[in-house]
């Protein structure tokens, strides 16, 4: 033995670990099996981050002579919570299978919203909170979970609006996301070109070759000519330009400006063309695609162009600026220093649990999310946590509308609901298949046949069958 061998291994959250843990895990025990691992197939939500359920689910293969032990008792959340949770979790093939017992009391029914859209459904939820709050409940044993954080933007603002503290968890507020800042950034220049702090947060965003030292001269070369920075881009002869930053520069800096001054002429004419072509011309979207969290700027890029859509729907007589002013309102709170209701990703509250929890979202696309690289018992298995962080009251909310891509769009909602047992649904419910030899199946071409082999392969049966 060597003095850096572990005599005993003890690793949690089995569920999250990755490949590489695995072969390491391999290594560490190549001199013994005592090995001990604690974890939760059906909480394993880290697929998009490396995490490999098989790890534990295959656990007892890989390591001969495992003694597996099923802890099913829950000693957080009442039998109700825990019903709807298990059977919502039942439709999964991919798990080891357990079935969670309350120790309890059963607990009032899980209640389901269904609103119009984001704002009724935010009204509703603000007045749940108001009464739990003016009925004595602590603010921090409150919380309001949903799977996409663009989500966020109604919440916050129905929150301000009622003046009830609140944080978020794990994330940044609307307005403070740096996608979102950019927008903002990008929408001042347009409406104001003399708006320095702005064109210098956007003039390289997306990335077009404009660094600090370009930005720099222009700066000082506008505060020389007590010019705007726009002004000097704008107004400067492409060779004048060019001594400064460089032909090359300066050509970008002079398409930059020429993007600018069309949008505002189309602003004049069309808002919501104005909103089509501003992301045309920039193509602000693309540049967040390759990001590892580039689904979730893209969400709240999209959400905040529905808003102003709306916006301007809602009010036909107001401009841009009067947009800008009315969230930046919105935006500037102080910070919470008191009890607050917590908001956040349901990502973010694995292994957290509050009394009361509001589920919000629950619509196809957005939970479960939508995309060819979706795993959809991974959404399951994120519906699993969002249920079982509940200890005493669970609220679980769709609406019919809201922002998706930018536009207004009806939904439907989500499959979770009825797989739950929640409500009834049309949706086509499919439970844990197995296969066993001897069974009779039905193909559309080749007829009745009876299974002669049956081997699983990840969450799909290779079967052999006598037709």
């Amino acid at each position: 033995k060597h003095s850096f061998d572990f005599v005993e291994i003890l690793v949690d959250e089995y569920q999250d670990t990755n490949e590489l843990q695995y072969k390491l895990l391999k290594k560490l025990c190549y001199c013994h099996n005592n090995l001990c691992v604690v974890g939760d197939d059906d909480q394993s939500i880290y697929g998009w981050r490396g995490a490999v359920i098989k790890n534990i689910l295959t656990f007892d293969k890989e390591f001969p002579n495992t003694t597996i032990i099923k802890l099913e008792k829950n000693y957080r959340s009442t039998n109700k919570i825990l019903h709807h949770a298990n059977i919502l979790i039942e439709h999964n093939r991919d798990r080891l299978g357990k079935k969670l017992i309350g120790t309890r009391k059963e607990g009032n029914n899980i209640k389901v919203y269904e609103s119009a859209d984001e704002n009724e459904e935010t009204r509703k939820i603000v007045n749940d909170v108001k009464t739990l709050i003016n009925n004595g409940v602590n603010p921090s044993n409150i919380a309001i979970l949903f799977r996409v954080n663009a989500l966020s933007r109604a919440l916050e603002e129905g929150f301000n609006r009622a003046r009830i503290n609140y944080q978020l968890i794990g994330g940044m507020k609307f307005y403070e996301r740096s996608e979102i800042k950019d927008l903002i950034a990008y929408f001042r220049v347009i409406t104001n070109k003399n708006d320095n702090f702005s064109i210098k947060r956007i003039v390289n965003k997306p990335k077009r070759g404009i660094g600090k030292t370009t930005i720099d001269k222009l700066e000082l070369e506008a505060i020389k000519v007590k010019k705007s920075i726009f002004s000097v881009i704008e107004e400067y002869s492409p060779e004048k330009l060019s001594a400064i930053v460089g032909k090359k520069n300066a050509r970008t800096l002079k398409v930059f400006v020429a993007s600018i001054n069309d949008l505002q002429d189309i602003l004049k004419t069309s808002k919501m063309r104005f909103i089509d072509l501003f992301e045309e011309t920039f193509d602000f979207k693309t540049s967040f695609e390759k990001m590892i969290d580039g689904m979730d700027r893209i969400a709240n890029i999209d959400e905040f162009y529905g808003y102003l859509r709306d916006y301007f729907i809602q009010n036909i007589e107001h401009n841009l600026d009067d947009f800008l002013n009315e969230i930046s309102l919105e935006s500037d709170e102080d910070e919470v220093t008191n009890a607050s209701v917590s908001m956040m990703s349901i990502h973010a509250s694995k292994g957290l649990e509050y009394k009361y929890i509001f589920v919000i979202g629950l619509e196809e696309g957005f939970f479960s999310i939508s995309g060819d690289s979706v795993d959809l018992e991974e959404e399951r298995r994120l519906g699993y946590v969002a249920f079982t962080r509940a200890c005493d009251d669970l609220t679980v909310s769709f609406v019919h509308s809201r922002f998706f891509r930018g536009k207004r769009t009806q939904l439907t909602k989500s499959r979770f609901l009825s797989e739950a047992g929640l409500i009834k649904g049309s949706l086509t419910i499919e439970k844990n298949i197995i296969f066993k030899k001897g069974d009779l199946v039905k193909h559309k071409i080749f007829g009745i046949g009876k299974i002669l082999t049956v081997i699983k392969t990840n969450k799909d049966f290779k079967l052999k069958i006598d037709f």
